[in-house]
This record gives structure tokens, sequence and C-alpha cells, in this order.
């Protein structure tokens, strides 16, 4: 008999065991969802209500009663569009516009970087002002920056307003994206939203390679190799050689990838299920020969976000050289204040925008000189240019993941001093499972698209009987494998 008390205990908010996509409830959730879903899937407006429903449930499971922020985001912003766009006067929407703006950063901020900003004013005035007892909702960078891309594209009159409100909360609750993106453009999505609902065996099997190999990434690769190796490394790095730190920054590299892209692939192997079509948020990012190449590869949401909506605004190419590389260093600095209110989230972005600049100099440079080669050289230069953007990737890292500055020093000290090589078989032995792992998530890295292209169209010749006895004996082998408590991904933070 079903005990009514624990059923509906399992179903309100539990703050230390949130919902996530490799959660055991998130199968349940699903599973109801599709079959609502699919019940309303001929009828435009009862779609739109059962997604916003299931998605703003989603979001309560997620963190309580802070899906009250995406409801109030949608309402304010909602209405601010619909006047900026039918407003004649030109003061009057940029007054409206920068209204928006300071709600949402406003909003963004007091959550974010209240305490931090506290905490520089003590520093600095030897204050005792008392940090507030805030918790940061979960999502709130991804949709904060979807509301404001939305009224600057109708500001810019480069959209239309929706008409309709449940579309608009809609599409900011999307429940596959609203946790931790990709930040979806409202121009992108909401055209989909009136398509007719059709599943085509494409379809099909680009939405079960997305998620098969999102849930392969999150659990069997990230999961595994923070657990049992990486998160021992940077507890406390100076009781580690310098060879243990430095496989566990390349560990690290992994698990943030494969913790993010997997989150990321699952959304939009959901989104694809349900036909919506999401952009991708990464393309191999670790194949980067630059780091401008690099940025174009990873968190593509956010980096384009901060292209079209901070860098260009700020002059992007178009004041001169000296201004354009402050403007990249500028923006790449807030894009790592974004991430979280630290000095470590802004020395990291404070690198890659330096990076990024110098980055620029070298292609100029190149462009000017009209330099170019071909065969063996192109190629040995492409991967001397790989493994540069690396490790230069992987050392910022190092201060990504550190949680104090002391701490990312003492790790590059036990590299550069201790680093011990002679322990390089012990620490084989040690960790065998790990480096077997590591090696398999680079080789998947580094695999041609073609191969993923054939196993996507592959699983979409496969009869849907087929299809869910593979995603259902997926799920099993998975649920052997992973730990007994999911573990909370990276960017669930931010």
């Amino acid at each position: 008999m079903i005990n009514v008390n624990e059923l509906l205990r399992e179903l309100m908010y539990d703050p230390k065991n949130p919902v996530l996509f490799n959660s055991g409830f998130f199968f349940y959730f699903f599973a109801l969802f599709m079959m609502c879903y699919l019940l309303a899937s001929r009828n435009k407006a009862a779609r739109v209500w059962v997604y916003t429903v299931f998605s703003l449930y989603f979001f309560y499971k997620a963190c309580g009663f802070y899906v009250g922020l995406v409801i109030l985001s949608a309402i304010v912003d909602f209405n601010l569009s619909r006047w900026i766009y039918h407003s004649d006067s030109k003061s009057t929407r940029k007054f409206l516009l920068i209204f928006s703006i300071i709600l949402n950063i406003g909003l963004l901020f007091y959550f974010k970087y209240t305490n931090f900003f506290i905490g520089i004013v003590n520093d600095l005035s030897a204050g005792h002002i008392r940090p507030l007892d805030l918790i940061l909702p979960i999502g709130i960078s991804f949709y904060t920056f979807e509301n404001l891309s939305y009224t600057i594209d109708v500001y810019r009159k480069e959209i239309k307003p929706v008409s309709n409100f449940m579309d608009y909360l809609f599409f900011l609750s999307f429940f596959p994206k609203l946790m931790m993106g990709p930040i979806v453009r409202a121009a992108d999505f909401i055209p989909q939203i009136s398509q007719p609902y059709h599943l085509h065996s494409e379809d099909v099997g680009k939405g079960m390679y997305l998620i098969m190999g999102g849930l392969f990434k999150k659990i069997v690769i990230s999961d595994f190799i923070y657990q049992n190796f990486v998160q021992y490394i940077f507890d406390d790095p100076s009781k580690h050689t310098g060879l243990e730190c430095l496989i566990g920054v390349y560990g690290y590299a992994l698990v943030i990838y494969c913790d993010f892209s997997g989150y990321s692939d699952m959304a939009l192997g959901i989104a694809r299920w349900t036909g919506f079509k999401i952009p991708p948020n990464f393309d191999s990012p670790y194949q980067s020969s630059s780091i401008t190449e690099f940025w174009r590869r990873w968190h593509i949401s956010l980096s384009s976000w901060l292209r079209d909506y901070l860098y260009i605004p700020l002059g992007g190419n178009r004041k001169g050289k000296v201004r354009q590389y402050i403007n990249l260093a500028l923006t790449m600095l807030i894009g790592g204040f974004w991430h979280g209110a630290s000095w470590n989230f802004i020395f990291w972005g404070a690198m890659h925008g330096g990076a990024l600049a110098i980055d620029k100099v070298r292609i100029d440079w190149l462009k000017k000189h009209k330099t170019t080669l071909g065969g063996w050289k192109a190629t040995s230069l492409r991967i001397l240019g790989i493994l540069i953007t690396f490790h230069f990737v992987c050392f910022c890292w190092v201060f990504f993941k550190a949680s104090t500055f002391h701490d990312a020093w003492a790790l590059i000290h036990q590299v550069i001093y201790d680093f011990q090589p002679a322990i390089a078989l012990d620490l084989y032995n040690g960790y065998t499972a790990v480096c077997w792992v590591m090696v398999l998530g680079f080789v998947l890295h580094f695999l041609p698209s073609k191969v993923e292209i054939s196993l996507e169209q592959f699983l979409g010749r496969i009869p849907v009987a087929g299809s869910i006895a593979i995603m259902v004996s997926f799920v099993w082998l998975l649920v052997q494998v992973k730990s007994t408590q999911p573990m909370i991904p990276i960017y669930f933070q931010f």
C-alpha cells in the first residue's frame, strides 16, 4: 500500500535533494510529463500549459519557492517589452530598457553579489557589516540573461514581443534549459512554439544520442573521476606530489567539461524529443588550437551572448585596435564575474580576456603578413596549438576550481617544485580505473564528428520499441555504476 505521507514528502521540495536530470525522481517526472505532453500534443495551447506547469514544478523541486522569481521576471519583462515596442518616443523606449536592465541585473546582483561586496567593504574599512542570509536561486544567471537578451532585441526591433503571456512564461521556464542553460534566445525559441508537434526518426535518434551521451559523460566520466580522485587533490593540494596535482588538473578539465556539456546535451536531447531545437552549447572545445577557437566551442551560448550584448555594445572592433583589446579583456572579466562572486572567478576571466587580446594580436599579424602554411607544417602547428591552448585552459581551471588563491598557488607550487615523476607507476596502480576512465574521456572527446553523426543515424533507424529497450537497458547499466548520491552539477551554483 502506498504511504501517502511519504509520497507527499517526495513531491515536496527538499533542499538536501534537489531534482537533477540524473536523479531517480526525474525519470518518473519525465515519464509522466511525456504522457501528458503527448496527450496534449495536437493543441498548441494545451502543449504550452502542460510544458509550463511541469517546468515550474520541476523548478520548484530544484529550489523551492524561488520559482516565484521566474514567474515575476516573466511578468515584468513581458510587459516592459511590449511597452518598449509600442512606444513612439525614443527617450521612453530607452528609459524602459534601462529600467528592465536595472531590474534584472539588480535582482541578480542582490542574490549573487551582495555578500561579496559586503566582504570588500569590511576588508577595506575594517567594518563589521554582517553578511545577509541569502541563498542563490538556481538558474538565476541563465534566465536573467535570457530576459535581458529578449528586451534588448525588442528594443533594437530585431524581434516583435510575444502577444501571449503564457508563450513567454513557457520560453523562460522551459525546464530542460532552465537551471543550467544553454542560454536560449527568444528569437530562436518562440517561433517554434506554434509549430505542430511531429517527432521524426531523426529527432528520436538525435535526442537519444544526446541524452545517453550526456548521462554517460556526467555519471560515468565526470562523477567517477571527481569522486575518486580530483576532489582529494583540490581539497588540499599541498598533501600531494606535483605529478598527482597535474593529473588532478587534467582530471578536472574532463570533469567540468563532461559535467556541464553532459547536462547541456541532456537538455538538448529532451528538447528535441518534445519538438524543440536548441543550439548546441559545446563543440569539442579541447580540440581548439587557439584560445579564440576555444571560446567559439566552449559554453557557446554564453560566449555568443557576451559578444552580442556586451562586447559589440562596448565598441567591439570598431574603435581601433587598442580599444578592441580592452573590450575583449573587459568582456571576459565580466564573464568571469558572471560565474560567481569570487576573486578567483574574476582572475580566471581576466586571464582568458588577456589571452584573447594577445591572440587577436597574433591573428592580425598573420593576416597582415599573409602567412599561410600547408601540409605537415600546418598539421604540426595545429597540434602544437592544441597542446598550448589545452594547457593554458587547464592552468586557468586551477583558479576556477580552487577555493582560494592560496590553494591554487599551492597546487602550482607542487607541480613546479615537487613533481616526483618516480611515483608514476604507484599512482597508476592506486588509481587504475581513474586513469582508464580519463583516457576514455579524452579519446571520446577527440573522435571525429562523423562518428557521432553515424551513431545518431543508427539510433534514428531503430523502431520505437527498440529505442525504449535501449534506453531502459542503458539507464539500468548506469544505475549499477553510479554513486549512491548524485553529484550536484558544477554549474548548478551559477
